[in-house]
């Protein structure tokens, strides 16, 4: 799809960033590029759900304060950088009704690159590196974070490291897959469904089949730098939360462990009903009526793997949603 551009700023060095594609519930494809005179990031993505069909998605959500960047630099060789402030000069100048102040910042911009601190944009040196830009994610665009990247475009020669914080990296490129991947929807299966008893134990578990290892790998080939990562995230844990003070979990933590298997907790088998689920709940009243929240949250281990064999483990995710438990005070001995 066509990313969403923000218009530089004259005198900043900000570019638009390119949004993900919309998701059809199985995969997640997004590419960067070059529209009018803004430039978009050219990092693209490409993964998957799970492979889940139907049901719902959203998005990881990092255990902690830990988030991805909201900034970061990218290359471009020096035809892309100069056809990027030509054409963005020629429009600024020539706009109708462009106030002065614009077109003046603007052409000091261009004259940075092509007559003053460079010479005509490093033309002459396009096979020994690349100019380096600075983008925000856009959803991310009021973020005081996404300020932090306030370095005017710089060269950086082939093989050299960029002097600056949040350059792409394989790790980076991580980071920023992570913020993509898309996760079903955490709806336990209950035994009771639905409507349970007070002080009845109410097994909960989820089924191997649903919760697989969902991947997103992040790209970007530009300005000669050709670099990937892929971000795995593996469930491990399932949280749940009753929805009311007046109920026991199991175990008491509410956390349920996944099996070896891939599965979580234990499916419910006729003449159980009286025992302790290793995964459930136990509502102590009514709810009068109503019914209560469950909340069910999975947590998700993330790990990654870049190019050159870099590799490692981000913060842990948690994705979940609530669904309503409705209970009843008739007490139950046998089902």
């Amino acid at each position: 799809m066509t990313g969403s551009v923000l218009t530089l700023i004259p005198g900043t060095a900000f570019a638009g960033w390119g949004t993900p594609g919309k998701s059809n519930g199985q995969k997640t494809e997004a590419s960067g590029g070059q529209n009018g005179t803004s430039i978009v990031s050219k990092v693209t993505f490409r993964g998957s759900t799970s492979g889940r069909k139907g049901g719902g998605t959203g998005s990881l959500r990092p255990v902690g304060n830990w988030a991805p960047p909201a900034c970061w630099y990218e290359p471009r060789s020096a035809e892309e950088f100069a056809n990027y402030v030509e054409d963005m000069y020629n429009e600024t100048v020539n706009m109708p009704g462009q106030h002065s102040y614009a077109k003046a910042s603007v052409g000091e911009f261009r004259d940075t690159y092509k007559d003053g601190d460079y010479k005509n944009y490093n033309l002459d040196k396009k096979d020994e590196g690349s100019w380096w830009v600075a983008v925000r994610d856009e959803n991310r665009w009021m973020d005081p974070e996404a300020q932090a990247c306030d370095k005017q475009p710089f060269w950086v020669e082939d093989g050299d490291t960029p002097p600056v914080d949040n350059a792409l990296t394989p790790q980076l490129l991580a980071e920023l897959a992570y913020n993509r991947i898309q996760l079903p929807t955490t709806e336990v299966t209950l035994a009771p469904e639905a409507t349970t008893k007070v002080n009845l134990p109410t097994w909960a578990w989820l089924d191997k089949a649903k919760f697989k290892e969902v991947s997103v790998t992040a790209a970007l080939n530009a300005g000669g730098l050709n670099i990937q990562a892929t971000t795995t995230a593996k469930p491990i844990s399932l949280k749940l939360e009753p929805g009311t003070k007046d109920a026991r979990t199991y175990p008491a933590s509410g956390e349920c462990t996944i099996n070896d298997d891939g599965s979580i907790g234990e499916p419910y088998v006729k003449g159980k009903a009286q025992l302790i689920p290793p995964c459930g709940i136990q509502y102590l009243r009514s709810s009068g009526g109503d019914t209560f929240k469950l909340q069910a949250t999975i947590t998700w281990e993330i790990t990654w793997a870049g190019t050159g064999g870099a590799a490692g483990k981000l913060p842990n995710g948690a994705f979940g949603n609530d669904q309503d438990v409705a209970v009843q005070e008739v007490q139950a001995i046998n089902r």
